[in-house]
């Protein structure tokens, strides 16, 4: 069970301009064009107040960390309304994903089982 604790934070990575629309949509567990378009539409319709509300939450928001060493996970949605990628792209990023990994341990492999290897183990026993 994951009991992890949601934060409001600016999402410079997906964002457009500042971050804040993508990190409330982060949030409310929304896409984040659907925060844009509501977000626009107050714009025009609010004589700006919306403007003020962006501008706070740019400079209130912290912005989010960037996932350095995070272990792959796909958010896969079963309708198009959802956050998610569609179940090919999944598959798709998925497969190059262990196709790359499968290259890799062939290559540590080929290096473990050269003599190359066998020499280097020689030289650091001595």
């Amino acid at each position: 069970m994951n009991t992890e604790k949601r934060q409001l934070r600016r999402n410079t990575e997906k964002g457009k301009l500042a971050g804040v629309c993508a990190g409330l949509a982060d949030y409310l567990n929304v896409e984040a064009w659907i925060v844009r378009v509501v977000f626009f539409t107050g714009f025009i319709f609010s004589s700006g107040f919306f403007f003020i509300l962006y501008v706070a939450g740019w400079l209130i928001l912290d912005k989010a960390p960037s996932p350095a060493l995070q272990t792959h996970h796909v958010n896969v949605k079963s309708g198009v309304y959802q956050a998610g990628e569609p179940p090919h792209r999944a598959f798709r990023e998925l497969n190059q994903e262990l196709t790359e990994l499968e290259r890799q341990l062939q290559s540590m492999e080929k290096y473990v089982t050269s003599n190359q290897y066998n020499l280097h183990r020689e030289f650091n026993n001595l």
